[in-house]
């Protein structure tokens, strides 16, 4: 399989870093270009418009979620505790794009909306099969709630504040669960 032109890679993750940083409207053709360090030319040879950015940044979306879901699912603590634990920002390939994406979830992008629902079903049907249906949500409301809190402690520009203590009590509420 052919690689795909550098260009290409550096006009997606500035069109990612731009969501991340600034959101949807200041994701703009001329903004992305400049970040990525190509012409305006350059980015319409590989995404003849904004459109095709978000497709192909949902594409990656889609890859990141679809290896997240095989790793759940091989845990061997388990999917819950598996998601507990990856439920904190690291910085990784999933954690940007998942984030660019709520970016455009933010401004009702249908799309973005539908590939958010298909991975909150894979994940909680893998929850679901490891602490029951019930609690299922329960856990990913958790994994949830440590996301996006270290996310509003962090404040903008700030440190991702120490959590480690709260992902470890919520591992223990799921130990109790299966108990």
């Amino acid at each position: 399989m052919a690689r795909k032109p550098v260009a290409r890679e550096a006009v997606l993750d500035a069109f990612e870093c731009l969501l991340i940083e600034e959101g949807e409207r200041a994701a703009t053709l001329d903004a992305v270009a400049r970040l990525a360090g190509v012409s305006k030319g350059g980015l319409l040879y590989h995404f003849p418009n904004k459109e095709a950015m978000v497709a192909v940044l949902l594409e990656r979306l889609d890859r990141l979620l679809a290896e997240d879901l095989d790793a759940m699912a091989a845990a061997p603590e388990g999917a819950a505790a598996f998601f507990i634990k990856s439920s904190v920002w690291a910085d990784t390939p999933l954690d940007r794009v998942f984030v660019a994406a709520t970016r455009l979830a933010e401004v009702a992008h249908q799309e973005t909306l539908h590939r958010f629902a298909a991975a909150q079903a894979g994940w909680l049907e893998l929850l679901a099969a490891d602490v029951g249906p019930g609690m299922a949500k329960a856990v990913l409301y958790m994994g949830d709630g440590l996301y996006f809190n270290a996310m509003l402690a962090r404040g903008p520009g700030g440190l991702f504040p120490e959590i480690s203590g709260d992902v470890e009590s919520l591992l223990a509420a799921v130990e109790r669960l299966r108990g």
